[in-house]
């Protein structure tokens, strides 16, 4: 067997390990809790006071406008200075869930804006209040038209939990610059870490795809009915 091929097949298993260990619970716990917190902003942004929508415009604005990286050194690195520590992992966690929670929220915004508002006025005809006009009406339909996007979103944060490496967090591409350190195989390495990343979103992209023609089945058996 070739050297690179069985340094490969030998270092396979430790990041894909590392990967299901750290980088999917980190990418399920970061979107899981940015996707809860870009709908708590979505919904200050399109009803709440004034205020309270300037002040969700500025923290939109100032996370989409400054890298992640640079955010991820801030909670880590640049917080211990004023006394707030955080462990790497929990670091990297409220990182990737206020970046997400800025990103997803312009995405629901934008699918809750897009629901004609006849529809509301529907709901209300018929005697529902806002949270059930919200739930029962406009959200059905949001989510059918926020599934590509929240997807995409998904699949790239996989791929961004990489910077978790800078944190020491032990994720898949750090567990690669570790082998590589004893190796001294970087080339081999990192191009294996990067076909295990393409695995991963592969196999995410084709269950996106799945999930968007349940979605279309689903609208025109809805259609249909009407």
């Amino acid at each position: 067997m070739p050297h690179w091929l069985q340094l490969m097949a030998e270092s396979f298993w430790p990041l894909l390990y590392a990967g299901l260990v750290f980088t999917v619970p980190l990418t399920l716990l970061s979107f899981a809790g940015g996707l809860s917190l870009g709908f708590v902003l979505a919904l200050a942004r399109l009803f709440g006071p004034a205020p309270l929508v300037a002040v969700v415009h500025f923290y939109v604005w100032l996370i989409r406008g400054t890298p992640l990286l640079v955010q991820l050194f801030v909670i880590f690195y640049g917080l211990p200075s004023v006394g707030i520590v955080f462990d790497p992992f929990p670091a990297a966690l409220l990182g990737f869930v206020l970046n997400v929670g800025a990103y997803t929220s312009e995405v629901i915004r934008a699918v809750i804006e897009s629901v004609p508002k006849g529809q509301w006025e529907a709901a209300y005809s018929i005697g529902m209040s806002w949270p059930q006009a919200m739930r029962r009406t406009v959200l059905p339909q949001a989510a059918r038209v926020a599934v590509p996007p929240l997807s995409n979103s998904f699949i790239s944060l996989i791929k961004d939990t990489s910077l978790a490496a800078v944190l020491t967090v032990p994720e898949i591409f750090q567990a690669a610059q570790r082998i590589a350190a004893v190796t001294y195989e970087p080339l081999i390495l990192y191009t294996e870490t990067a076909l295990i990343y393409l695995l991963f979103s592969s196999v995410l992209s084709a269950l996106q795809g799945r999930l968007e023609q349940r979605f279309g089945q689903h609208a025109l058996a809805v259609g249909a009915r009407a």
